[in-house]
């Protein structure tokens, strides 16, 4: 086969991929409020098994942060609550700053209807995590198998930075995310998705970045357990990692993927 025929054929796969990712962006974007809503609300809730199985590993594991061993347990178990919403197709915010962008830097939707989407994602993203960690506590002295000190522990490991960190950190753990949504799509099986999810995200909890909506449960757990974590912390968390989750995904996947794409086919 030629050069350019191995091109063209790289090509119609990039521009298959990006048709995918329009095509449910614009799925979402018409999607009922209450939908997207609940959607939002069914992810929150999922991925805070992640940030509770990080809490189970540390209370169980002779190692703490810095032990390779347990950071790359921790890493592992980081990616559960990730599976539970991408394979089963809850909405995740971070996703959408790459799939929700998409549509309008092709004309097809507004700033608005995008918006509008992220609002309503983000805000049961959000809940949703609230309202597991709420139950989680409640129920943390009957399970008998988690320190709350654990749940100390990963928080600082988040907020115990200066603002300028937790921004960029979150830039890198958007674009992470939005490389994540294209790499989905790519896929064909799902076996390779869930391979895909576990690297991903793995990466991002190895890393330690701060990811708005798995770390919102993760920073609230020790806020609800521990005094080390006020509330400033956790606002200041929450604004800077959602701020560069958003940026990362926009610009460093959506941006620059949807311009290889449509460029490379004139």
């Amino acid at each position: 086969m030629s050069d350019s025929e191995t091109d063209s054929t790289e090509q119609m796969t990039s521009r298959n991929i990006l048709g995918s990712l329009l095509e449910s962006g614009l799925h979402e974007m018409n999607r009922e409020r209450s939908g997207l809503l609940l959607s939002g609300l069914s992810a929150g809730l999922d991925i805070g098994f992640g940030p509770l199985m990080m809490a189970v590993v540390l209370t169980l594991s002779p190692g703490t942060f810095g032990d390779l061993s347990t950071e790359l347990l921790l890493a592992s178990v980081y990616s559960i609550g990730f599976m539970f919403v991408i394979l089963g197709r809850s909405e995740l915010f971070t996703e959408h700053t790459t799939l929700a962008v998409i549509p309008v830097l092709d004309h097809q939707a507004s700033v608005r209807q995008l918006g509008r989407l992220w609002g309503l994602v983000y805000v049961g993203n959000i809940v949703g995590g609230l309202l597991f960690t709420l139950l989680v506590t409640l129920l943390m002295p009957e399970l008998g198998v988690v320190d709350p000190a654990a749940f100390e522990t990963i928080a600082l490991k988040l907020v115990d930075h200066d603002l300028t960190w937790l921004f960029v950190g979150g830039v890198f753990a958007g674009w992470l995310m939005g490389l994540l949504a294209w790499l989905i799509t790519a896929a064909q099986d799902t076996t390779a998705r869930i391979l895909l999810v576990l690297i991903v995200t793995g990466t991002i909890g190895l890393l330690h970045l701060p990811h708005s909506i798995a770390g919102n449960v993760e920073v609230l757990f020790g806020l609800i357990v521990s005094s080390a974590i006020t509330p400033a912390d956790y606002v200041a968390f929450l604004a800077l990692a959602t701020l560069g989750n958003a940026f990362g995904g926009a610009v460093f996947v959506a941006l620059l993927k949807y311009g290889h794409v449509v460029r490379g086919a004139n």
